[in-house]
């Protein structure tokens, strides 16, 4: 079993075969969580396929470690999920700590290329 590391993505979206290999299960799990959990897919292709951005598949590993790590049912984990949500203070700053730690990245493959 698998967890993501969300600050090693390099792509803004991963379809949902991809995340679906990521994390070592099914795509038809994952859509089964989209209506369970009740969360919107932020994007389509044009064929109409799920594109996950980084925020989804945070929302997605946060349900992948309570059910299938920590073992919580569904009913459990949409529970815990009620209460650990976090305030809106935290959430701006967490979202600003990942949005420097992937600006780092990329600066850092930038450096990289220069010097290659």
């Amino acid at each position: 079993m698998a967890e993501i590391d969300i600050s090693k993505l390099t792509k803004l979206y991963y379809s949902i075969g991809e995340l679906a290999k990521m994390l070592d299960v099914n795509a038809s799990l994952l859509r089964f969580w989209e209506k369970e959990f009740d969360f919107q897919v932020g994007k389509k292709n044009a064929k109409g396929n799920r594109m996950y951005g980084i925020k989804e598949i945070a929302f997605i590993n946060h349900v992948y470690q309570l059910v299938k790590i920590q073992g919580f049912t569904l009913e459990g984990a949409k529970q815990q999920l009620k209460l650990n949500k976090p305030t809106t203070a935290h959430n701006k700053q967490k979202k600003h700590q990942e949005l420097i730690d992937r600006l780092e990245s990329i600066k850092e493959r930038l450096i990289s290329l220069k010097t290659w």
